[in-house]
């Protein structure tokens, strides 16, 4: 089985997914004094299917909760997998705008 790798690539401002030497896809985000926004998730179609942007979603989350700030989801897959997965010690700060995931009441 090839080595899938996530790394953080800040002068590209996106996390990046690697099965082998080759890119398979990325987590683009914006980073603002406190904040993470995660902006676009996407998977080459090569490697669609295979359950990458699941691992892409849990390791940039992961890292991303380490550092402290807090996570924006403005993309709909890294917010539809903050709805269903815990990432622990998450500050998740949910957007007001129409599409975004409902704050629990």
């Amino acid at each position: 089985m090839t080595d899938i790798t996530v790394t953080r690539n800040d002068d590209a401002s996106r996390y990046e997914i690697r099965s082998g030497e080759t890119l398979a896809g990325f987590a683009e985000f914006e980073l603002r004094p406190g904040a993470i926004r995660f902006i676009h998730t996407e998977i080459d179609p090569a490697f669609q299917g295979e359950g990458l942007a699941s691992v892409l979603a849990h390791d940039a989350l992961t890292d991303a909760a380490a550092t402290g700030d807090a996570i924006v989801p403005l993309c709909p897959y890294i917010a539809r997998y903050l709805t269903t997965h815990d990432i622990e010690g998450a500050d998740i700060r949910w957007p007001k705008r129409p599409g975004a995931a409902p704050a629990e009441a």
